[in-house]
């Protein structure tokens, strides 16, 4: 894993963007949040995971279908499961060690 500040990747709004084996991170002192760089480092273990280009395409299969089910963008992404596990567990900075494999799958939601 390797953790890059280049503000000009991120979109606006963003902190972090994960893309394996890459953290790429808004501002130089959010090297130091430990909370973001674990919700970076869950996305690193869902790519994984997922051999990497199989999770894109689901994150933005999962996007689109979370767009047209709220009809706003930050709802949408909030709602992905691969999103809900990173938020849920961003905290706990021991989450990876324990972490079952495929977690994200019970993150998954069917209704509003």
């Amino acid at each position: 894993m390797f953790v890059i500040v280049f503000k000009y990747l991120l979109p606006k709004g963003y902190r972090g963007i994960t893309v394996f084996p890459f953290i790429f991170l808004l501002r130089k002192e959010d090297r130091q949040n430990k909370v973001l760089l674990n919700h970076e480092k869950i996305h690193i273990r869902q790519q994984l995971e997922l051999l990497i280009v199989p999770f894109f395409i689901w994150y933005g299969i999962a996007f689109l279908i979370r767009l047209i089910q709220y009809k706003n963008w930050k709802k949408a992404y909030r709602n992905i499961s691969f999103e809900r596990e990173a938020y849920a567990n961003e905290k706990d900075l021991d989450y990876l060690k324990k972490r079952p494999f495929l977690c994200y799958l019970k993150y998954i939601k069917f209704r509003k």
